[in-house]
């Protein structure tokens, strides 16, 4: 196994830094929301064959995945590739797709969530090839689409139709300088009442489903107070997110509503607890309201459907797992300190990598979270740098203490 000069590998990420900046303004210029992800995907591409990757392939859904080495050990790491749309164009300072940069930071959208993840990863790669660092491992740089969306379908489709399980997987979605060990889960329900329209000046000769929505909402407003609470992970949480309504005009009685559920899961919550304990609220059993989760269907940019529930899972890697000592470790001999280790509010691919399929994930991403979905996204350059000697760096350690 090669040794590890951790203050060289931090040298020719400093050196690198520039390139990085480059690449990273040249995806932001490159519109790319869920399922529009072509472009970016292309400009990808470009840049991992002209740094050395050994493999770059892109997959029939339309993910990109970079290989680097041809060890037994397999290990990726993960960027979703796809950005939010840039909502109220007054809210920003400056243009979200040419963005700006100055000596500290790069502007625009996706530049925290989450580009700037593949923009190191990519020169991760840089560095592995340049200083000889491959080893017993494989190391698969995978820039995945529509998690905007649908956040870990696209790791549904890798695992199950392309076979690729790594031992472990990185995240690299924006950590505020921190290693992340897990995330609530999170699932989005439908209610649907329906009702009986009359003439508005005779209400009474109808049945109004909103008014039978209301008493709902009453109850699920109660309900969120009373989820459970993980001492990690913390409260499990919902909101109702949209309103939807039939009437035959606006003077008469509605004859329908519908709305949806944002249901945040802490640990030890799961679908069937979740829809159970609205399906069991007295107003809903009153209304006789149809609970059912949503399903997306959304072709990706290739043309490929891949349909799944919206049910993601909580995940949570043990803070004593191997996975999260090497990450730890890794940190440690890099930058001589210990990492803050924490969690996401937010959701990540990992719902899939290990919520479905119980591959271990942990999360190191350039960035801050508060900046996602955010008008005036930025990121930060040293992040960049600091992310691309931590991939480079952590498929050894892992190895290492592997084989302790």
């Amino acid at each position: 196994m090669p040794s590890i000069d951790f203050m060289q590998i931090n040298k020719l990420a400093e050196r690198c830094k520039p390139e990085m900046s480059a690449f990273l303004r040249d995806m932001i210029r490159i519109p790319s929301e869920s399922c529009d992800e072509k472009l970016v995907v292309q400009r990808i591409k470009k840049e991992m064959e002209a740094v050395g990757f050994d493999k770059v392939e892109i997959d029939p859904m339309g993910n990109i995945l970079g290989s680097i080495g041809h060890g037994k050990t397999l290990i990726a790491m993960d960027a979703h590739i796809d950005t939010v749309g840039v909502g109220n164009r007054d809210n920003w300072q400056f243009d979200p797709y040419e963005g700006f940069e100055d000596e500290e930071h790069i502007g625009g959208r996706g530049a925290s969530d989450q580009e700037g993840g593949m923009a190191s990863m990519v020169y991760a790669g840089k560095i592995i090839k340049d200083l000889g660092l491959e080893g017993d491992y494989t190391l698969v740089v995978v820039g995945s689409v529509q998690e905007e969306d649908c956040d870990g379908l696209c790791w549904q489709y890798i695992i199950k139709e392309l076979g690729l399980k790594p031992e472990f997987v990185v995240s690299t979605e924006p950590t505020d300088g921190g290693i992340y060990r897990g995330q609530r889960g999170r699932m989005e329900i439908k209610v649907q009442v329906k009702g009986v329209s009359a003439h508005g000046s005779a209400p009474e000769r109808g049945d109004n489903a909103i008014f039978k929505m209301g008493r709902i909402l009453a109850d699920l407003e109660k309900l969120h107070e009373r989820l459970a609470i993980d001492d990690f992970l913390g409260k499990g949480s919902l909101t109702v997110s949209e309103i939807f309504y039939t009437s035959p005009s606006r003077c008469a009685v509605a004859d329908g509503c519908t709305i949806s559920i944002d249901r945040r899961l802490t640990a030890g919550e799961d679908k069937e607890l979740a829809l159970s304990q609205i399906r069991e609220l007295d107003s809903v059993k009153a209304a006789n309201a149809d609970v059912s989760m949503y399903t997306y269907e959304k072709p990706s940019y290739t043309g490929l459907a891949y349909p799944t529930d919206c049910y993601f899972p909580s995940w949570i890697l043990p803070e004593d797992h191997l996975v999260t000592q090497a990450a730890v470790e890794t940190y440690k001999n890099l930058y001589d300190q210990k990492p803050n280790v924490d969690k996401w509010t937010f959701s990540t691919n990992g719902v899939s990598i290990m919520g479905m399929f119980g591959i271990p994930c942990v999360g190191f991403g350039p960035g801050k979270e508060a900046q996602a979905h955010a008008p005036n996204e930025k990121t930060w350059k040293d992040d960049l740098v600091r992310c691309a000697a931590f991939y480079a760096s952590l498929p050894l350690i892992y190895l290492e203490k592997k084989g302790e």
